[in-house]
């Protein structure tokens, strides 16, 4: 290819980590298809607790970038972080794979399988997840930033070929059914496996390929030890490193314990560890953690001495538009857990006369993701040599309004279903592809912002604090996945055993200590959950509860877009 041709179009180092980072998806959502069912069917848990615990697992996943950005930008470098979290994973997964080897024969060695397996993936994707993003950024000098909305787009469309490729394999070979249609719980473990092997190879791909191609344009390699960046990694005029103080660090030290026991105590209302519940500890110990990491890290940036006017302005937008993810990802994020078990439970699932499995209802994401990434990439560069290219923080916005979008029609074809009606999967089908396109104006536009509007010494940290508040919208996720009501399998369930399920959550009856035995046994609730003080009877205001926190947080970003554009000071 011609010097002319490289610089019309992308580098090569791109395509290398769309390879990465398509296997490290393959192996993340592939696994996330399959974990809350495998907890609640082979580990015995029930809905609301694993909802809790796939929130607090996403979570802590997207909070430990914060400590693989640091490490990565004081000591180890992108490359090596990469290897790392690749190497972490794909142990992390092989540990879910005995998990659901062993659950049937030692249920208690199962689960402290499962919570170590989960330990070990949280610090994998800490090491890998920011550095990949910052090398995307890297690849391109100062003069081609403005490709980076379309470099972002692509690179996320390997992210969702990945997830595709995941959500298709390990459901096929993980969640499946015996020829009575009753599902194989044994089966999981190849689920896992697979997720394991996909690590693996996207390791290597990077082990392989990284020296000859994920280089500068002069040549010098992308992402190595800190000590090797040289001045000309940094705009004119730009601090080479921080300048924290002992002061802004106790700041920020302090902002974070006091943070932490406000939200403590706003989740589970005490400040003292009193109950040791896994849910409980769970959202009155690390969803607190969450937030005021974020909280506090945000703070320790902007007290750094060495910050500009000009970079205070840009680093308070990524804060602004970050806190407004927060909201988008808490809808999303649902596909793993209460859209999961909706599609187990309430969902007719036949397409084009096959059954899916409800692990891989969620797989048209990742296959509309594919199929219009490039388009959105190409309408981005058409409106920009238009001059009417919408500012990033706009585009996100229009994200959010698309998503409250999706619930508004998933919530009045679910509003007449009752107990016993099935919603058609093309409900579903079609929440997934208005998602996929909030996204496609969200997410990879996120990523691409907080590359342009980073200083270099902080662009780790800032993606630490980017994903720290993708991880506080998956904690929220957790906890509004949780307030799932009761689905039609349920009162299927109740009616075998001769109790009316709805009666008893309208508590028009009571029920005697065998009845509760009998629906604790089956993991039914017998009251409906609580959001902010309502009450929740049933999936239409389930639903709406999205609807109206994102459509909110999208009107509101919209209205202070125009703002936002000065204070990025000419960056788009």
């Amino acid at each position: 290819m011609s010097d002319i041709a490289v610089k019309k179009g992308h580098p090569k180092g791109l395509w290398v980590l769309f390879g990465t980072e398509m296997w490290e998806r393959f192996n993340f959502y592939g696994m996330r298809a399959l974990l809350t069912l495998f907890l609640v069917n082979s580990l015995l848990l029930k809905e609301a607790e694993a909802s809790i615990i796939y929130g607090g697992f996403l979570a802590l996943c997207y909070l430990t970038p914060m400590l693989g950005g640091f490490v990565s930008d004081r000591f180890f470098g992108n490359r090596n972080c990469i290897m790392l979290g690749g190497l972490l994973m794909a142990i992390g997964q092989f540990f879910l794979f005995l998990s659901a080897s062993t659950f049937d024969s030692n249920l208690a060695s199962a689960k402290t399988m499962m919570w170590l397996a989960l330990f070990i993936i949280i610090f994998g994707n800490g090491f890998f997840k920011p550095n990949i993003s910052s090398m995307v950024g890297s690849l391109y000098p100062k003069q081609e930033k403005s490709k980076l909305d379309s470099a972002f787009t692509i690179f996320y469309m390997g992210i969702n070929l990945g997830a595709f490729l995941g959500q298709l394999i390990c459901p096929l070979v993980g969640d499946v059914e015996d020829s009575a249609g009753v599902r194989d719980i044994f089966a999981f473990k190849w689920g896992f496996l697979a997720a394991s092997i996909a690590m693996i190879l996207g390791t290597l791909v990077f082990f392989f390929l990284k020296n000859k191609y994920v280089t500068t344009p002069e040549g010098r390699p992308i992402g190595g030890l800190p000590k090797n960046n040289v001045a000309d990694d940094f705009e004119e005029g730009e601090a080479q490193s921080a300048h924290f103080t002992s002061k802004s660090i106790m700041t920020a030290v302090g902002i974070f314990v006091a943070s932490f026991f406000v939200f403590r105590y706003l989740f589970v209302g005490e400040f003292g560890i009193t109950a040791f519940e896994v849910s409980t500890l769970i959202k009155g110990i690390i969803y607190p953690f969450i937030y005021s990491a974020g909280i506090s890290l945000a703070t320790l940036i902007i007290l750094d001495s060495s910050i500009t006017k000009v970079e205070r302005d840009r680093i308070l937008v990524i804060y602004i538009f970050s806190f407004f993810v927060i909201f988008f990802w808490a809808a999303f994020e649902q596909a793993g857990s209460s859209l999961t078990f909706i599609a187990d439970n309430q969902t007719d699932r036949h397409f084009f006369g096959w059954n899916m499995p409800p692990s891989m209802v969620q797989i048209f994401n990742g296959l509309f993701v594919v199929a219009l990434a490039v388009p959105f990439s190409l309408l981005w560069d058409k409106m920009r040599g238009a001059g009417k290219e919408p500012i990033s923080t706009f585009k996100q916005a229009m994200g959010l309004l698309l998503i409250a979008v999706s619930y508004i029609i998933i919530a009045y074809n679910v509003k007449d279903l009752g107990n016993s009606g099935m919603l058609a999967v093309k409900w579903l089908i079609l929440l997934y592809l208005i998602q996929t396109c909030a996204e496609l104006c969200l997410s990879p536009i996120g990523l691409s912002l907080v590359s342009k509007l980073s200083p270099k010494r902080f662009s780790s940290l800032l993606y630490g604090v980017f994903f720290i508040a993708n991880a506080a919208g998956y904690a929220l996720a957790g906890t509004l996945g949780s307030i799932l009501p009761a689905t039609g399998e349920k009162f299927l369930q109740a009616e075998k055993m001769g109790i009316d399920l709805q009666a008893v959550l309208d508590k028009k009856i009571t029920l005697t200590a065998d009845q509760m035995s009998m629906l604790a046994k089956e993991q039914i609730e017998t009251t409906n959950p609580v959001f902010a003080g309502f009450e929740i009877h049933n999936l239409f205001e389930f639903f709406m509860v999205f609807v109206v926190l994102c459509g909110i947080a999208g009107l509101i970003l919209a209205l202070i877009s125009p703002k936002l554009k000065k204070m990025m000071h000419g960056i788009q």
